[in-house]
């Protein structure tokens, strides 16, 4: 049987495109983790207000002015413009507390003590301490305003809560690159070992250096592109799946990052493949003969 002739930079590519796939894979799955977890902060985030109470006998013009002015502050959150104002009369108030505690205070108080209030939703740029406490003092000196109150502890615990994911999410990338990185070297490293006394034989009959990188690199950047559209194709079939399973998770979803994941992993896989090329070739065209066996 007639041996098949080797060709410079024509090496065994399936497992290569394959270990590829299946690290950018894994890096794509914890980008998921990362990117709805970005989603899910942005929610709870939206979603924390402070309670502005005001004085009793306002007349319905005064309040709608003092509506508009918290409407119009540079904390407030507008980007949903229907309720990052809200306006809570004493009377659902009180509705809403005999509902929740089944106890009706009005029979033996006589009296509603709750008043009007509004409900403002934050930009997340002011939900540290130091933002609200100065929030409340200059809500406090605007007229009509009785008081304004946050959930200090709740606020502080979910502040502290989200820089502890997000450090941890942090490390936990940092660390699964590192591991992509390897991973892919070392696929590319043992792929090229085969090819190693074929450089040497172009490098004896004249070729030069960047004749033998190209012969390498051009194929690498195509099987990076391949394994990068695999996985991010790998990603999409696992989300479809996911969506069916879990309904509520397009809530969490944000296509815009998501498109830009998998650029990234498209792009990561062209430029990883490429420098463990370069440098595994590099490492054979500068080896002895005697390393080389």
């Amino acid at each position: 049987m007639a041996r098949r002739k080797k060709i410079l930079g024509n090496y065994p590519y399936v497992s290569v495109i394959f270990s590829i796939t299946l690290a950018l894979f894994a890096l794509g799955i914890f980008g998921l983790v990362v990117v709805y977890s970005k989603e899910l902060e942005k929610i709870v985030r939206s979603n924390i207000r402070i309670q502005v109470y005001l004085k009793s006998d306002l007349s319905e013009t005064q309040r709608a002015q003092i509506g508009q002015n918290l409407l119009s502050r540079y904390f407030t959150n507008r980007e949903s413009a229907a309720d990052a104002v809200q306006f809570v009369s004493r009377e659902e108030a009180a509705q809403t507390f005999i509902k929740e505690t089944g106890e009706d205070f009005k029979h033996f108080l006589g009296d509603n003590p709750l008043k009007d209030a509004f409900n403002v939703r934050l930009k997340s740029q002011y939900q540290s301490a130091d933002s609200l406490r100065k929030i409340k003092t200059e809500i406090e000196k605007m007229g009509g305003v009785f008081e304004a109150h946050y959930l200090e502890n709740v606020i502080d615990s979910i502040n502290k809560n989200i820089m502890r994911i997000g450090l941890a999410l942090g490390g936990i990338v940092a660390l699964l690159l590192l591991i992509v990185l390897l991973l892919i070297n070392h696929a590319i490293r043992l792929a090229l070992y085969s090819q190693r006394f074929l450089i040497r034989s172009m490098q004896l009959v004249g070729a030069t250096r960047w004749f033998v990188h190209r012969a390498f690199l051009w194929r690498a950047c195509l099987y990076g592109l391949i394994a990068g559209l695999s996985s991010v194709m790998c990603l999409a079939a696992l989300l479809s799946a996911a969506d069916e399973y879990i309904p509520d998770l397009a809530l969490l979803q944000n296509n815009e990052r998501l498109l830009m994941l998998a650029g990234i992993l498209v792009v990561a896989g062209i430029a990883v493949t490429f420098l463990s090329t370069w440098r595994a070739v590099n490492h054979y065209t500068t080896m002895s003969l005697d390393e080389l066996y």
